[in-house]
């Protein structure tokens, strides 16, 4: 299985800009620019690749979760996922991804809290998008509602 996105970026980093759209077109013809990476911490100028990321680890942290829970006899009523990706400069110049918080507030009926944290922990470390991002520090803080 494959997936894709395109990025269309014209001029230079500081002045140029971009359209992203994905292959779903779930994301379509979406502003990126410098604005909206680096200088915007409201996020109203356009989407950027570290948001992407946590959008894509936030979800998939989720499915991980609700698929080990139901195997596990307890699905979800509900699974709330908020990941946050920290931006740096790096040293050496330029800029590098150091980490991810994963938030995992969950409704699971039937379940004790200390066993969500554990399958929570499990999911983690086995989504498929918190394999693909290893060289950085993934945290994960995992309670009920």
């Amino acid at each position: 299985m494959k997936r894709h996105a395109n990025a269309i970026w014209k001029g230079s980093l500081t002045s140029g800009s971009g359209r992203l759209d994905t292959q779903s077109q779930a994301i379509g013809d979406l502003p990126i620019g410098f604005k909206a990476r680096f200088e915007d911490e409201t996020g109203k100028s356009g989407t950027n690749p570290e948001e992407l990321i946590a959008a894509a680890h936030a979800s998939c942290i989720a499915m991980q979760l609700a698929h080990m829970l139901a195997e596990n006899g307890t699905p979800p009523e509900t699974l709330y996922s908020k990941a946050e990706v920290d931006l740096q400069p790096a040293e050496g110049g330029g800029f590098e991804i150091r980490s991810s918080a994963i938030t995992m507030i969950g409704k699971v009926p039937g379940m004790e809290e200390d066993k969500f944290k554990e399958i929570a922990a499990k999911a983690k470390e086995s989504c498929p998008v918190s394999k693909a991002l290893g060289a950085i520090e993934i945290t994960l803080d995992a309670r009920f509602a």
